[in-house]
């Protein structure tokens, strides 16, 4: 019987819901019809004693309450608004409405030569008329919200500003049921905000048994990273689904609404809260001037476009090969444009930084004068499964681009490097140093373009990070996937990395390496712990059979590290910005550098591995790979020539070589 009793409440409430908008508005002024004619009657009851109308009180004056108040009303917008989503306005205009209904009534009294009893019912009927026409509303409001179908029982952690717009913002949807407040603030405990009583911390555990919580909902906006990872932490043990609302820039930008709620930014995680840019610095090598960013659609090229163009460059050239992620790229940032109302010429180009002449006609043409080279392949196991296109990419993609800022004669150039470029025991990590050491041996050559590179750790949220992988693979149900329990990484946040890289740049002085402050590093199996816990989870092992997501170790994949380093020795120095190191390093003279290109584009012209794998060992200090080559077309090719090679065969197994 209960449950159909809901089941009438719930089929009741949405009928009403999905009523004809005209409807609804026609229920609210028949409504308000018979309300206001009986905040008449009821306050010459209050005066008189009696429901028995008198000469103080003419029966005339009831279709004048109408008269005066209905179109007073519609004209304040009172059939306009949403029931279940109504706020402060709606009772300013009832209190406009029903004064003006008053003050009219008053007149026409007045001019009747009515007593002065009749003003004083008046008075009282101006009360009343509040309490039933808004108070009817506020009602009805009430029933759409309390009888809907609750959504998860849901904690608000911040009880400020942001915290009582979210929960306001939530009361009338679906999704979520606000039942608490928490808040650090010990004189807001036990206030009532919206309905809802406010905690302390230290009640979650209770709270979240008692009321049966199943998301804990971050309104703190404006506060730091590092009181958010303090936050976290003690939310990690309660095995609830942790969400948060945009940060305060986004609210007040416009970005994004108190109420588009998503999971925890995994930057939270680590606690480090990103050092303001320096102003001057980010000017520099931008501000009205025509700036080029190569490999502009990929995670980090996309992020330093969206930089850039907030810096007032005269000119962006977004250059990319693929023509999706450059359409996708040209698209946001037009949008940007046109919404914070930026007079910037973006220019979208498809090309490859392999074609030198290319590259050299848009720089010429389009007069750049400041390039961000950020074209580059990144994931080690797919660099190591193509390693010939993997140098072609990386190095000589840098050193074709780099010629042709020098003919073109661009002013700054900048290469995004890696940390996995230090002692690397991966091609992706031998061929983004040896690009650094292309860039060093030019600058030693002589030219007017000054060359820089900036290096870095993990970017979260990148295309090659395994925050996305983990998020992913959670939702699926797992496994997590690790490669290895004791590996390490340093994490920064992508928008912290391009602006650092834009800021370093504009100190370099030619030949600079340098180094940005990653933090502590990060273990991920600790990462992937954390994030499975704060989406409501618990890790599935031998000492929780029962556990939701069980954390899988895969090994260590080609050519992979345990921990990666920043700094080839520890020969570094400051800079006048904090969380930017220069590495002094060595490097080679161009004539050394000149000559191992040559063997290196020889070698990859006959597709020899083995000999740019020599090449790369000779040029890169510290290089060490940990196994064989692990190219895929190499290693079928070799699997070919041994077939071939069987013993009463004659083979020429020269003519399996590619030809220059």
């Amino acid at each position: 019987m209960k449950i159909n009793r809901r089941a009438d409440r719930f089929s009741l409430q949405s009928s009403l819901t999905h009523l004809p908008r005209r409807t609804k508005r026609l229920i609210m002024l028949v409504a308000d019809a018979v309300m206001i004619p009986l905040a008449l009657w009821s306050a010459f009851f209050v005066y008189a004693g009696t429901f028995v109308l008198d000469e103080e009180l003419p029966v005339w004056l009831f279709p004048l309450t109408l008269v005066f108040s209905i179109p007073a009303f519609v004209r304040l917008g009172l059939y306009r608004a949403v029931v279940r989503f109504m706020g402060g306005r709606v009772v300013i205009a009832v209190l406009k409405g029903v004064s003006i209904s008053v003050i009219l009534l008053a007149i026409v009294a007045l001019a009747a030569g009515l007593r002065a009893h009749t003003l004083q019912i008046l008075i009282i009927y101006w009360t009343f008329a509040l309490l039933y026409v808004g108070g009817s509303r506020f009602v009805m409001r009430a029933y759409l919200q309390r009888q809907r179908k609750p959504g998860d029982r849901v904690v608000i952690y911040g009880a400020g500003e942001a915290g009582a717009r979210l929960a306001a913002a939530l009361a009338g949807g679906q999704e979520f049921l606000p039942v608490a407040f928490i808040d650090d603030n010990v004189s807001a405990w036990g206030s009532v905000i919206n309905g809802i009583e406010v905690h302390g911390p230290n009640e979650l555990p209770r709270l979240v048994d008692d009321l049966e919580i199943s998301r804990v909902l971050l309104a703190l906006p404006s506060v730091s990273r590092r009181s958010r990872q303090e936050i976290l932490t003690r939310l990690e043990p309660l095995a609830v689904h942790v969400q948060t609302m945009p940060n305060f820039s986004d609210l007040v930008s416009g970005k994004a609404r108190v109420d588009d709620i998503h999971d925890v930014d995994v930057a939270d995680l680590l606690g480090r809260d990103a050092v303001p840019p320096n102003d001057a610095l980010m000017d520099a090598c931008i501000r009205g001037k025509s700036v080029m960013v190569t490999g502009a659609g990929g995670s980090i090229g996309a992020e330093l476009c969206r930089q850039i163009i907030q810096l007032g460059p005269q000119r962006l050239l977004l250059f990319e090969l693929s023509e999706v992620a450059l359409y996708t790229i040209e698209k946001e940032l037009r949008l940007i444009a046109a919404r914070e109302k930026l007079s910037v010429e973006i220019v979208a180009l498809l090309g490859s930084a392999h074609h030198k002449y290319r590259v050299r006609e848009v720089m010429i043409n389009f007069e750049v004068e400041t390039v961000y080279h950020a074209a580059a392949y990144k994931h080690v196991p797919v660099v190591e499964h193509n390693m010939i296109e993997g140098i072609h990419n990386n190095v000589f993609g840098t050193w074709h681009t780099a010629e042709a800022a020098i003919e073109a004669h661009v002013r700054t150039f900048v290469l995004i490097s890696t940390d996995k470029a230090v002692c690397p025991t991966n091609v992706m990590g031998a061929t983004k140093r040896f690009s650094e050491l292309v860039l060093q041996g030019l600058d030693e050559r002589g030219s007017k373009t000054r060359f820089c590179m900036v290096r870095f750790g993990n970017v979260l949220a990148s295309s090659g990070s395994v925050v996305p992988l983990f998020r992913e693979q959670i939702r699926r149900g797992g496994p997590v996937t690790v490669t290895h329990p004791a590996i390490i990484r340093y994490f920064m946040t992508i928008r912290e990395a391009a602006q650092l890289v834009i800021q370093a740049g504009s100190m370099g002085q030619g030949g600079d390496v340098f180094v940005l402050d990653m933090g502590k590093p990060v273990r991920i199996e600790d990462l992937a712990r954390r994030m499975i816990h704060l989406m409501g989870l618990e890790v599935r092992d031998e000492n929780n059979p029962d556990g939701d997501i069980a954390i899988k170790y895969t090994g260590l994949r080609p050519a992979e590290k345990l921990y990666e380093e920043l700094l080839i020795g520890n020969n570094v120095m400051g800079t006048e910005h904090p969380m930017i190191w220069r590495a002094l390093e060595e490097s080679l003279n161009w004539e050394n550098t000149r000559r191992l290109l040559e063997q290196l584009l020889q070698a990859t012209r006959q597709f020899d591995c083995d000999a740019a794998r020599t090449v790369l060992l000779e040029s890169v200090a510290g290089y060490a790979p940990t196994g064989g080559v692990e190219d895929l077309v190499w290693q079928r090719r070799a699997m070919a020539l041994r077939k071939a090679a069987k013993p009463g065969k004659v083979t020429d197994l020269s003519t399996r070589r590619a030809s220059p």
